[in-house]
């Protein structure tokens, strides 16, 4: 039987868009028949509210990679927040059935970094103005969100938000970031913890992480920790 040349690159080009769309890496192997056994959890980090920040834009692998390298954040994880399912998994939340957004949760040293700054490095590592999206990541779960864990932390981000804003500084778009109390967090499957780090060579980390990480190096520079410089 004779195949065209056109379908086999449309085949190609298929499962490589496959591999490189969403917060998943489908290049590593098939998805197996069956549902895979639910993974080990982590066990969240001893929250201090001055010292923590709870931050939801697009997939957790790259915030997280993003703030494992800034100088003053002396903790990053990957989970879940901002909805009302108690301790979901990742494949409930990629349903869109539990209201959770994929976040990362850190916790930093005032002394070395400010919470205006954290938010600064957010703004400019992803897009807020478009809603439940970023890039090929899409759904609710993909939702830019600041989940506020004091009084002063809901002023700052607002203020924030209201600067950008005045300055228009994404093209006059309105930014739809949600600014909403902090009520719990769920520590992700330890399998999304360093994805970044322990996948280098993953689709996803090549084609989507990689160039926004070189991005915070040319942007950042002056905040990479000594080993990023």
């Amino acid at each position: 039987m004779k195949v065209s040349l056109v379908s086999v690159f449309v085949g190609l080009a298929f499962g490589l868009l496959l591999s490189f769309s969403g917060c998943t890496d489908v290049s590593q192997g098939s998805a197996p028949a069956a549902a895979p056994a639910p993974q080990q959890k982590g066990k969240p980090m001893p929250i201090d509210p001055a010292r923590t920040v709870t931050l939801g834009g697009g997939c957790f692998w790259c915030l997280e990679a993003f703030y494992e390298r800034i100088e003053g954040i002396e903790d990053v994880e990957s989970g879940y927040s901002g909805g009302r399912v108690p301790n979901p998994t990742y494949q409930q939340v990629s349903g869109e059935g539990t209201g959770h957004a994929e976040v990362v949760q850190l916790k930093f040293d005032p002394a070395k970094i400010s919470y205006r700054e954290i938010l600064e490095i957010f703004f400019t590592m992803h897009d807020p103005t478009t809603l439940n999206r970023q890039g090929a990541d899409e759904g609710t779960q993909y939702r830019s969100i600041i989940l506020y864990h004091t009084p002063q932390q809901k002023t700052d981000a607002e203020a924030l938000i209201k600067d950008l804003t005045d300055q228009q500084l994404f093209g006059g778009n309105k930014i739809v970031t949600q600014v909403v109390p902090f009520e719990a967090f769920y520590v992700a499957e330890i399998s999304h913890q360093d994805y970044y780090e322990q996948n280098p060579n993953a689709g996803y980390c090549r084609v989507v992480i990689d160039p926004k990480v070189k991005k915070l190096q040319q942007k950042f520079a002056h905040r990479l920790k000594a080993k990023y410089r």
